[in-house]
């Protein structure tokens, strides 16, 4: 399935799936959330070609569903781009 970076008003970033879209509510599978990233200007640089400091990004684990209300942005990621959010070292404390 194709990955996307969804934004939201209030919830932040996430990158993953969409399993369905309704109004500004979107449903995902596969998710992670992008709390901080380095190394892209932006996100429409995130979802082009990634990031460029893995190790100063905070992508948390995997989840397999999450519904997110208010969204404003979705953007699709390229290949590339996929490799490398997908290499990112989870954040989280142990």
């Amino acid at each position: 399935m194709k990955k996307f970076l969804v934004r939201s008003e209030k919830a932040g970033v996430f990158f993953g799936e969409i399993k369905e879209r309704i109004g500004n509510e979107v449903t995902m599978i596969n998710v992670r959330r992008i709390h901080k990233w380095s190394g892209a200007a932006s996100l429409s640089q995130l979802s082009l070609e990634g990031v460029k400091n893995p190790k100063e990004c905070r992508f948390t684990m995997t989840v397999p569903e999450i519904v997110i209300f208010g969204v404003i942005e979705i953007i699709p990621c390229s290949k590339d781009a996929v490799n490398n959010i997908n290499s990112v070292p989870v954040w989280k404390i142990e």
